[in-house]
Formats: C-alpha cells, sequence, structure tokens
C-alpha cells in the first residue's frame, strides 16, 4: 500500500494544526537497521502519558520551502534544518516544496538524554503534516497508519507513538507500527523516569544504528531481539509481569553492551546508572516486589512496576535513589496521542 498515494497532487493552502505526541519506551529495542528506516529487528514498546512533545505547525504557501523550528520559544536551526530535510526528501509530496512552515514546540523532559524526545518530537511532527494532508486531500481514511509511515521517515521509534498502550514495529510491518494484545493487568503498569543526566548525549542514535552494520555481534543480537520479542509478546498477553521484566531488564543491558562492544566503543550510561541498577535489584530481593528497569540510548533509568505497588516502590525512589538522580518523571501507560 502506497501511503502517500492519495496526496500526490494537492494545492498548498494556509493551515494550522497542533498536536500532543508521546513518548515511548521500548521494551525490546530496535538497534540496527538492514535499508532506509528499515529495522533489523521487531521492537516493541509501551506509550507513555506525561513524557510528550507538544507541537504546533503553521504552513503557508509559498514559492520556496522555508522551516523555521522554534524549541520552548527559541529558534533551533539544526532542528530546522532537519526538518526542512526530511520534507525534502518526501519526493511524493514535492508540492511540499512551495511552503513555509512555522513549528512552536515543546517538551515536557530533557531533550536528547535517552527519552526518546525523537519519537515524541517528530511523531508530533509528522501529525501535524498528517492532518495537513487530510485537510487539502478530504482524504477520510488511514489516518494514523499515515501518520505512522511519516514519522517512521523522520525516526524509526516515532512511529510506534502515534499508537497508544503497547506497540510493536517490524513484525507485522516495516513501514508502520501496529498496537499490540495485552492483559487487562498491565492497562495500570507505571514508568518512573530517573533522570540521572540532563545532558544530550554525546553519540546520537543516528551514530549508534550506523555502527551495528560493522558490529562483529550484529545477526546474534538480531537473533536475540527476535526471540524477546515473541517472547514479551506472549508474557503481555498471558500477565506475566515477572517475565516481561526479565526481557526489560536483558534488552535494556544488551542495548548498551552493543554500544560497548561496538567499532569506535562508548558508553551512555554513568556511575550512577550503575548504582542505581545495584541498589534496584537489592530492593527487588529483599522485598520481593515486582520493580523491573530498562534503558533507551542514554543514561536514565525507567522503572517499571504495576500500580499496586506504587507507594512503596516512589518511597523507595525518593528515599533512597534521591541521591542519584536530579529529577523523576513519575509516568504510566498512556492513551497515545491527540489533537489539541
Amino acid at each position: 500500500m502506497s501511503f502517500l498515494a492519495p496526496f500526490r497532487q494537492l494545492t498548498p493552502t494556509q493551515f494550522e494544526t497542533t498536536w500532543r505526541s508521546p513518548s515511548n519506551i521500548a521494551f525490546v529495542k530496535y538497534w540496527g537497521k538492514k535499508g532506509h528506516q528499515i529495522p533489523a529487528n521487531p521492537s516493541l514498546s509501551m506509550t507513555l502519558k506525561e513524557c510528550y512533545t507538544e507541537t504546533k505547525v503553521s504552513f503557508t504557501p509559498s514559492d520556496h520551502l522555508k522551516v523555521e523550528l522554534y524549541l520552548d520559544g527559541v529558534r533551533e536551526e539544526k532542528f530546522s534544518h532537519k526538518i526542512e530535510k526530511y520534507l525534502s526528501s518526501l519526493l511524493d509530496l514535492s508540492w511540499l516544496q512551495k511552503i513555509n512552515v512555522n513549528i512552536q514546540t515543546k517538551n515536557t523532559f530533557p531533550h536528547g538524554t535517552g527519552i526518546a524526545s525523537s519519537a515524541s518530537g517528530l511523531s508530533a511532527f509528522a501529525l501535524c503534516l498528517t492532518d495537513y494532508l487530510f485537510h487539502l486531500s478530504g482524504e477520510k481514511k488511514n489516518f494514523y497508519p499515515t501518520a505512522s509511515y511519516l514519522s517512521r521517515l523522520a525516526s524509526g521509534s516515532a512511529c510506534r507513538s502515534v499508537y497508544g498502550n503497547f506497540v510493536s514495529w517490524g513484525d507485522k510491518s516495516d513501514f508502520i507500527a501496529d498496537q499490540v494484545e495485552f492483559h487487562p493487568d498491565f492497562l495500570l503498569l507505571k514508568d518512573s523516569v530517573l533522570v540521572i543526566s540532563g545532558e544530550e548525549k554525546k553519540v546520537s542514535s543516528t551514530s549508534g544504528h550506523g555502527r551495528m552494520s560493522e558490529h562483529s555481534f550484529s545477526e546474534a543480537r538480531y537473533i536475540q531481539a527476535k526471540k524477546n520479542y515473541d517472547s514479551l509478546s506472549s508474557s503481555l498477553k498471558s500477565g506475566d509481569l515477572e517475565h516481561v521484566g526479565k526481557i526489560l531488564e536483558s534488552e535494556a543491558l544488551s542495548l548498551h553492551a552493543m554500544m560497548l562492544t561496538s567499532p569506535n566503543p562508548y558508553t551512555l550510561l554513568r556511575p550512577n546508572t550503575l548504582a542505581a541498577i545495584e541498589m534496584i535489584w537489592s530492593f527487588r530481593s529483599e522485598t520481593k516486589l515486582p520493580l523491573y528497569f530498562t534503558l533507551d540510548a542514554g543514561p536514565n533509568l525507567h522503572l517499571i512496576y504495576p500500580e499496586s505497588c506504587q507507594n512503596k516502590i516512589q518511597t523507595f525512589i525518593s528515599h533512597e535513589l534521591s541521591s542519584l538522580i536530579q529529577n523523576v518523571i513519575h509516568d504510566e501507560r498512556g492513551e497515545g496521542p491527540i489533537r489539541c
């Protein structure tokens, strides 16, 4: 299916829209590509609620493409150029070369620290762009699949943020994400994000993906990820949180192990990340509470646990982990993007 076919011959008009799109936390990681924004392995994520990007976009007809992006009211040339390059790459929508695009965007969490700001930010923009395409064309069907398709072309993990709850990519389709079945017990799953460092990471995810092409362990990693994906999908349906937790931690540590053993090795972990992991393992061993961690491509920990343990676990965070962290964002499973 060509998601962009209905939009190839459109005449630009003035349009403004605002979307709020959440970040997501990958339970099975996407790390490595086999083509242009095509994943080397299937991934599965939980959409968040409180970690989101809110983006207002104004589209205006012009004689050439121009993008101005403001993050928290400050002009960002790097991000403006990134969006301009992205729009120029959409060859099926060549008429986009004759618009001015003004973007006002803001995050509820630190940018560039491994909390998937590219997923929320670029999915928010893709949703605004999809809104524009549907407005101009009068199209009524496949809004979210189109938004997921456009999000993927901007940032792979962004295609999962277009949907709520639990979302897969690279299983049914390499081109769009899909929601997956899950047990009702996971409706109340919590995610406390421990912000250990708010600094922008030194090595981008784009660079990290690129290093997988020459990695000695890449093929073994893709086999591991597929096995974990299948196992996690089954555990989500059955409600087996303990098994989900084991996969969460294995996937997180495997991701960072790939960084440490890659060509030109590097680490995004910090001493406080490792100290917090040790304390989490000790707490779980002593209390038998179902508290598990995962990490994206950064130093900050996502603590995953059920609502039934919320008070005890958040007390543990505030009393025992507070000296290791700069901030904590208490989040939970989210329902997905909203049009503001």
